[in-house]
């Protein structure tokens, strides 16, 4: 037996012990399976703004930070991706998306790549002759700009297509349908025919001949002749959708506006289960249930029944979506006062103790109210029902949330702080200049310094979350966060803003397209920022987007879309430092 002195003993003694506590230390030390190093990584976490590299683990992110520190993650087997100084951001959302209708209207007759009436004339000429038979030809994607000065089509332009069969084609925005001739005729729609509740059926002054063009609920008189989409189409729309938005380095949308019946049955929340199910979604979804304007507050336990089975089928669903107004060149949004040269001022969709009532509800079941609003009128309404909502319930982490706000009087601007509400912009809607010429027609100069007041509501203490309102616009977040900045046309400096004071900084831009949007979305806590602890939701762009002169922003590319750590678009591999 080796004979050790008393002092021996005890540094043999305490040698042991450390041995066992490294080895303990070693087992408790969480190693990375990748550690992406080398990079200008911007967190949206205001404790951390920027890190030089991350440590994902099992789809999470476990360490976020300088190199050296994230490093301590490393092991035997974790992999290593040098990203050669590139620009790193918490993946995109997206608060405000249509992807069942946009892929739809893709793949069936797609106007949204014509620029001109002609343009249409020619795409759906086509339609027709690769669609035999006698039925309905429909599409979606017409510009109201191209049919000045109200945005109102004429059936004589697809009469001279077809008069034998129907022609339905939604508008860009799905607020109005242009018809032909037969489409008018088989649904019984003469000069006799009334205006629908909250619809219009656009006519000739002078004849009271319907024209071919039906504004929001009278689309509804020629729904009928309308294929119906069947289950394979609208699990084919998720998966268009799902790769087109992660290739923009969007991995969460909310879509805004699902139907459902009585019994709470939605087939679109069963497709995206399907997809789900089948492990194709690539994306986080939340839903927003369309509230029925045509009826009242029947419908709510209808509603209440629709979210509790897709909230268990696990289809996340906390949102009620309501068209409080229309659109502003056909005069059916709802201003505050009378249109340019006009009398009326359009009417809310929607009965204002309405929807102080249903917004009381949903609020009072700690539901986030979705508010379409775009006339001034329309946001004041909105506001007033959310502030009835806080009076009744107290304060609830809800998050109520208006989109669109093409106008927004400034006495209304401060309202979204003080009543802890988001304001949804579409942040390339602030470069359509057509359109903007067509609104300011209808509004006037005075109410276009109000127009998308996106600088002023955050300088007024609230918060904005984006969403492209696909396929309305573009669902390239780059393109948004140049116009959001700058008011602009994307890539031209020398286009003329449209107020430039409401533009918002880069960090404002990205924080509203990143943490602000999973906020609405009700994913905050796992996704929108790069922390440890939540999902590692990233991309890698090619370009520093703050380095680069503003308007060059929008023509920076997604290379790598990292969902749950894993890769759905682009390939780490493939990247060279």
């Amino acid at each position: 037996m080796l004979n050790l002195t008393r002092p021996a003993r005890f540094a043999a003694f305490a040698l042991l012990m450390a041995g066992i506590t490294g080895a303990a230390q070693a087992r408790d030390r969480v190693t990375a399976d990748t550690i992406l190093t080398n990079a200008r990584i911007y967190t949206v976490d205001k404790k951390q703004p920027w890190a030089q590299s991350v440590a994902i683990r099992d789809g999470k992110i476990v360490a976020v930070g300088p190199a050296a520190a994230v490093a301590k993650t490393r092991g035997v087997k974790t992999r290593i991706v040098d990203l050669g100084g590139r620009l790193v951001l918490p993946a995109f959302g997206d608060a405000h998306a249509h992807p069942l209708f946009g892929a739809l209207s893709k793949t069936r007759c797609s106007l949204h790549d014509g620029k001109t009436i002609e343009d249409y004339k020619r795409i759906i000429a086509k339609c027709v002759s690769d669609t035999p038979g006698t039925g309905t030809v429909y599409g979606v994607g017409w510009e109201d700009s191209l049919f000045p000065p109200n945005g109102v089509p004429n059936k004589a332009i697809l009469d001279a297509i077809s008069t034998t069969r129907p022609l339905i084609f939604d508008s860009v925005g799905g607020h109005t349908n242009w018809v032909n001739s037969k489409a008018l005729e088989l649904a019984g729609i003469t000069k006799d025919t009334p205006n629908p509740v909250n619809g219009t059926i656009d006519r000739d002054p002078a004849t009271g001949e319907p024209v071919g063009s039906l504004q929001e609920s009278a689309q509804a008189l020629v729904a009928e002749l309308i294929p119906p989409p069947t289950d394979a189409d609208y699990q084919s729309s998720i998966l268009y959708t799902a790769r087109l938005f992660n290739s923009l380095g969007i991995v969460a949308w909310n879509d805004a506006g699902v139907e459902f019946d009585d019994a709470g049955g939605s087939r679109m929340v069963d497709a995206y289960k399907a997809v789900k199910d089948a492990g194709k979604l690539t994306t986080y979804v939340s839903v927003s249930l369309k509230w029925k304007n045509e009826r009242g507050m029947d419908q709510f336990p209808g509603l209440l029944k629709a979210a509790e089975r897709a909230n268990a089928l696990g289809i996340p669903t906390h949102t009620v979506k309501f068209y409080v107004d229309g659109v502003i060149p056909q005069k059916t949004a709802y201003m505050l006062a009378p249109y340019e040269g006009d009398t009326q001022r359009g009417a809310p969709q929607i009965a204002p103790d309405t929807l102080k009532q249903a917004v009381t509800a949903t609020d009072a079941k700690s539901m986030h109210a979705f508010l379409h609003a775009i006339g001034d009128g329309g946001v004041r309404l909105s506001l007033d029902a959310v502030e009835a909502a806080r009076k009744a319930n107290g304060a609830k982490p809800t998050y109520h949330m208006v989109t669109h706000l093409n106008v927004v009087d400034p006495a209304d601007q401060p309202r979204f702080g003080r009543l802890d509400t988001y304001a949804q912009f579409q942040p390339t809607w602030s470069s359509w200049y057509p359109y903007m010429e067509l609104t300011e027609a209808a509004i006037g100069k005075k109410r276009m310094e109000y127009i998308y007041p996106a600088g002023s509501i955050v300088r007024a203490g609230g918060k904005l979350a984006y969403g492209a309102d696909w396929p309305v616009a573009t669902a390239n977040p780059l393109e948004g966060l140049e116009v959001a900045i700058t008011r602009q046309v994307a890539g031209d400096p020398k286009a003329k803003p449209l107020v430039a004071s409401e533009g918002v900084s880069l960090a404002e831009a990205i924080e509203s397209h990143t943490l602000n949007v999973a906020a609405v979305n009700g994913m905050a806590k796992f996704t929108g920022s790069l922390e440890a602890g939540k999902n590692a939701d990233l991309v890698v762009l090619d370009k520093d987007i703050f380095k680069l002169p503003v308007h060059q922003i929008s023509k920076a590319k997604v290379l790598v879309t990292l969902f749950q750590g894993k890769a759905v678009y682009g390939d780490l591999g493939a990247l060279k430092p």
